[in-house]
């Protein structure tokens, strides 16, 4: 009688397998690869343009080695006194109240839509989609924000028109239906208000999704420039955005800006038109990115938040 003996496993099996894995890896990184510098080279090369001279850039076309370097774009732009730091002063306000303005009433609307004991959560849910379907249009809301809230020529209009996204608010409220009902009627018990129980005990347990969504409104934030455009009157009070528009599309605005009609002449001589956009690109989007890591570690947390239940 044969004894039953147990299946061998072939080293080959093993080597095969591995094979095949780390070809499956080396294939894999280099796709991400190609997809980091297919997103990492088009900034440089902005920044490489921003560094290069006007004659290069006629000549040579856009270059990542161009052939004459200069700084005449970014001592151009110093040149307009005090509007690029009053346009920086406007978007670092504008950005930093703005998010902080809509991180309170989202996180707050989507708590309430999230407690089942609430005894408008229907209507006001059916409220919130309604918006994302229909909406009055641009005309309407002009009005509405120029007329009704006297928001015309008023910082404050770069802030409120954006500071409610209903997708965000869906977003948070399905994170706050994750949170055990068990520790909100906890504090009930301990005496602790609704007021006290949201700051107190939601709102730690819900940093990474504020942080997630904190990034995208802040992103949103700094990269608006329709908003200055639609209502901003007074150059004085343009964010920056709004002036790298102005600026692009006219010189007008650096006529304005200029002390006297000469000043301006010699400006406008020497006045580096693709350099130039490039320098003011680069000096719009470096702070968002020096911003970006502070908000990576909790935006990795909010993106997993959910997908793993313990």
């Amino acid at each position: 009688m044969r004894r039953p003996t147990k299946p061998i496993h072939e080293p080959a099996d093993d080597l095969a397998i591995n094979r095949i894995s780390k070809k499956s890896n080396f294939v894999l990184n280099i796709i991400f690869l190609i997809w980091a510098l297919a997103c990492v080279l088009p900034l440089l090369l902005v920044v490489i343009v921003s560094f290069s001279s006007e004659q290069s850039i006629f000549q040579n076309g856009y270059s990542f080695i161009p052939s004459e370097w200069s700084l005449a774009a970014y001592e151009f732009f110093f040149k307009l006194g005090d509007q690029l730091v009053r346009s920086y002063g406007i978007t670092i306000f504008v950005t930093v109240f703005g998010t902080l303005f809509s991180l309170a009433i989202t996180a707050m609307f989507a708590y309430v839509l999230s407690r089942s004991d609430y005894a408008y959560n229907r209507l006001f849910t059916l409220l919130m989609l309604f918006t994302m379907l229909f909406n009055g249009g641009i005309v309407a809301t002009y009005m509405v924000n120029t007329q009704l809230l006297h928001l015309g020529d008023n910082v404050l209009a770069l802030v409120f028109p954006m500071s409610l996204n209903v997708f965000y608010v869906i977003v948070l409220r399905t994170f706050y239906k994750g949170i055990p009902l068990e520790i909100i009627e906890a504090a009930r018990i301990d005496g602790a208000g609704e007021f006290r129980t949201f700051f107190n005990i939601v709102l730690p347990l819900s940093k990474p999704g504020l942080a997630t969504i904190g990034m995208f409104t802040t992103i949103a934030y700094w990269n608006d420039w329709f908003l200055g455009m639609l209502y901003i009157v007074d150059q004085k009070k343009y964010p920056v955005q709004t002036l790298l528009w102005s600026m692009q599309n006219s010189l007008e605005f650096m006529k304005q800006s200029s002390a006297n009609a000469l000043e301006y002449a010699e400006m406008a001589a020497n006045a580096p038109t693709d350099s130039g956009r490039m320098a003011l690109t680069v000096l719009v989007v470096l702070p968002i990115l020096l911003a970006y890591p502070f908000f990576q570690k909790y935006f990795v947390k909010g993106l997993t938040v959910g997908g793993v239940k313990g």
